[in-house]
């Protein structure tokens, strides 16, 4: 029997692994959501809005490689477009379904909901294309070839796509199923020849090298590739801001966070006195840089990019990321003559049991709270400041976006990695005032059986603001007060342990508890309005 529009796509999409689908239903849309609840091996992710379901997306894709999000036309899709924004910065693979008006309905260009009121209907995916790499409308004659089409522009690119189906397309037979062949790229060999000999003469002739993995590692799934590389080389690594936990930061050729003159005084002369640099998968952003601190000499850097490859000022295009680092692991000489400074660990101060829990305190306990394969996941917030010196416990995965630093993302995104993961702890930690903006997906944890670790830090406004202020006591900086350890009760998280903590001893108490915790935790800290991490204290003095 023939395959419907909406059969074929799910199916492949099933095949690729996806049995998850989040979202938010609404009417142009019922036949897709229809077909996913009638599906027994698809389940529906429903979620309290479209841009919290697009966050969640974001985090299930980190976690399993790639997602799927379904919204309607319209008001759906254009609430979760900063959400497949994120992604696509990002490179996180979400395919968009879209639950568009009938064909009949736009062929006629009539006025109705969820439209601007003017006959069109194409705009809204037009407004989307900046954000996607490939986009469609599947229709019974063009279903095959298109769904092949963008699902293999997202494998190649590893960003969002954006899929409409008409409502009465939805279920109508396709007229093809012959799929062409989609064949990936692959890398020019002469270039891939030029390119590999060129990286193991600069680095077996440097005086002093080191290696600099980047968050394309994580996303094009090269993370034991890069490792083999780096192991073949003999060379000490460090990572930028947003590249934490890329690769194992147990291992002993890890010296720690370089983020030009805002940390680490030790690692950054090492850095920058390297006369050659190999970057994989690096984005050198403003964070990146340690706000654009970084004193690097581009001549002396080599950047192994997904689908180029930069050497000082040469690009050298159609070469693949995995070509090249498989012919380094194979080609490369052992240095065992360079060395480097290793970051110091941040140390727990001494506190009485009553003291208020300041941001150092925090921090250096934190690091002595994860255990190995947990999920961390901090939102564009002091938080993730915090966080960065710390060292890693073996398998640990540091989730974070500041790339495009929406905040209110981690709440949700910690919801999908939970999905993804559910037999591993998902720690969250987030400021109040991110967390103000999506709290909803909340009661979503318990709904689904999951069993998330959540701290809430409360400094009484937004304290990453504040600190990115010349004036500390902007009045846009303020929040309302909200009591945050009773919300998981308010919104269904029956038998969670729920806390508000204000002192040192409090804190340290509850985080022994939290142990071996066999239910869902959520943590309310509340700490001094101005206590940030050191690293945040750097960043305000400079502006």
């Amino acid at each position: 029997m023939p395959e419907t529009v909406i059969q074929y796509l799910l199916n492949r999409l099933k095949q690729l692994g996806m049995n998850d689908i989040f979202g938010v239903p609404g009417d142009y849309a019922f036949p897709i959501n229809d077909a996913i609840c009638d599906d027994k091996e698809l389940r529906w992710i429903g979620c309290c809005n479209e841009l919290n379901a697009a966050y969640a997306a974001d985090g299930y894709a980190r976690i399993k490689g790639m997602s799927v999000l379904s919204t309607t036309f319209g008001v759906g899709e254009l609430s979760a477009m900063c959400g497949i924004a994120g992604s696509y910065a990002e490179h996180n693979i979400v395919f968009h379904i879209v639950g568009m008006p009938q064909m009949s309905v736009q062929e006629k260009h009539a006025i109705v909901h969820h439209t601007l009121g003017n006959g069109e209907f194409d705009q809204f995916m037009t407004m989307a294309a900046p954000v996607v790499c490939a986009k469609t409308m599947l229709t019974p004659e063009n279903c095959v070839n298109e769904v092949e089409r963008v699902i293999a522009a997202a494998l190649e690119q590893h960003r969002p796509v954006y899929i409409a189906i008409p409502h009465d397309y939805v279920h109508k037979e396709i007229s093809s199923s012959m799929a062409p062949a989609n064949v990936l790229s692959k890398s020019d060999p002469e270039t891939l020849e030029e390119v590999v000999s060129t990286i193991v003469d600069k680095l077996s002739n440097a005086k002093k090298a080191c290696i600099m993995p980047g968050i394309l590692v994580e996303r094009f799934g090269l993370k034991e590739l890069t490792t083999a590389a780096v192991n073949a080389s003999g060379l000490p690594y460090v990572t930028l801001e947003s590249d934490k936990s890329v690769l194992d930061e147990t291992n002993p050729s890890y010296l720690g966070l370089y983020s030009g003159q805002l940390i680490n005084p030790e690692i950054r002369e090492f850095v920058e006195s390297c006369d050659c640099i190999l970057a994989i998968g690096t984005i050198l952003s403003d964070y990146n840089t340690g706000m654009f601190t970084a004193k690097l000499d581009k001549s002396r850097i080599i950047n192994i990019m997904p689908s180029e490859v930069q050497i000082g000022d040469a690009d050298y295009l159609h070469i693949k990321m995995s070509d090249v680092l498989g012919e380094l692991v194979k080609r490369l000489h052992k240095r065992i003559d360079v060395g480097g400074p290793v970051a110091k660990h941040p140390t727990m101060p001494k506190v009485d049991a009553e003291n208020p829990i300041t941001a150092d305190y925090l921090y250096a306990r934190c690091a002595k709270f994860f255990k190995p394969d947990d999920i961390i996941i901090a939102d564009s917030s002091t938080s993730f400041f915090g966080l960065l010196p710390v060292f890693l416990p073996k398998g640990v995965k540091f989730e974070s976006q500041m790339l495009w630093g929406a905040i209110g993302w981690a709440t949700p995104a910690s919801f999908g990695a939970s999905l993804a993961a559910p037999n591993r702890r998902v720690v969250l930690i987030t400021g109040e005032g991110s967390h103000q903006m999506t709290v909803q997906e909340i009661g979503q944890f318990y709904r689904y059986g999951l069993k998330p670790i959540i701290f809430v830090l409360n400094n009484h406004g937004y304290l990453i603001e504040r600190m990115l202020s010349k004036k500390l006591d902007y009045c846009y900086n303020e929040l309302a007060e909200w009591q945050y350890h009773k919300l998981p009760e308010v919104l269904g998280c029956n038998d969670w342990v729920m806390r508000k903590t204000t002192t040192c001893g409090n804190l340290d108490k509850v985080l022994v508890k939290l142990e071996n915790t066999k239910t869902g935790a959520y943590i309310e800290i509340v700490m001094p309005k101005l206590s940030a991490p050191p690293l945040v204290e750097t960043i305000h003095q400079r502006i």
